[in-house]
Order: C-alpha cells, then structure tokens, then sequence
C-alpha cells in the first residue's frame, strides 16, 4: 500500500513522530513518503491569514495519515487551512496524530485530535485511528512507538 504521512512540524517533534510512522510502515511492506505541509508564515502567534506554499495532494496515495501539533489547546492553523482546501479524499484510509507540549491530552490533545477528525470527515473519510503524543510526558518513547504501530495498520 501507498502511504503518504502528511504533516506541519515547526519545531520538529511532529516530524521526528512522521519519521518513526513511516520506519513502522516499511517495516509493514508498504511504500510510505512523508510530505511536509508549509505557510508562508509560520510564526504561531500571527494574527495574519494561514496562506500555504506547500500543500501535499493526498489524492494520490492509498492510505494518508495526516501529523499536526497543538497550538493554543487547538489544531495548528496551518493544518486547518491545509484539511480545509484538500479535495474530497473518499474511499481512504485515514489515521492521524496529534503532537502536543503538556503531558496530559485533555491538555489540548484530545481537542486537536476531534478537530483534525472532523475536518476529514468533512472530506469523506472516517479516520481509522488517531494518537496523541504528549511531549512533556515521561512515557513519551512508549507513546511514540504505541502510536507508530498503530499507524502503520492503517491499510493493511
């Protein structure tokens, strides 16, 4: 299966998450590739309209799990503009994370991660699973590879 973990990672701990996603998804026989959503400005506290240069096509993979941090107990913005203009997925599996500072996901996790499967469900997917990374947690490790196994299902 054709994997395409699809992600906005500012500081890096969302890509590290990616990375581990994709090693579990060739370890389960898949093609996997990890393409990176980006805005013209990054900085977490504009007040300027999200407007994206990079906007990966999901379209044309199998499978997509979709990466995003926490801002402000929400979903990035730049990964609600990205969700939001993305074209009708339907007939795709789907799995997503959710990377977040605070060590509980009530902290903001849990909210992310309803938001990013609302916005796919807008596009005509159900999401298979979803796992939140909480950062400042001392079980983060076991979290991260928890989350990649479970990820790298998605498909198969």
């Amino acid at each position: 299966m054709n994997v395409g973990i699809i992600i906005f990672s500012r500081t890096g701990n969302t890509l590290s998450v990616a990375e581990k996603v994709r090693d579990a998804c060739l370890a389960q026989g898949h093609t996997a590739v990890i393409e990176r959503i980006s805005a013209e400005n990054e900085d977490p506290n504009s007040k300027l309209p999200v407007r994206l240069k990079n906007a990966p096509d999901p379209v044309r993979f199998d499978a997509v799990i979709f990466g995003a941090p926490v801002q402000g107990f929400s979903l990035s913005p730049i990964v609600k503009a990205y969700l939001t203009q993305i074209p009708q997925i339907t007939g795709k599996e789907v799995g997503c994370f959710v990377t977040q500072h605070f060590p509980k996901p009530w902290m903001g996790g849990k909210q992310a991660a309803k938001q990013m499967c609302s916005l796919c469900q807008s596009k005509g997917v159900v999401v298979a699973e979803i796992g939140i990374i909480n950062w400042m947690n001392k079980s983060r490790k076991g979290q991260i590879d928890d989350v990649a196994s479970m990820l790298s299902r998605i498909g198969g």
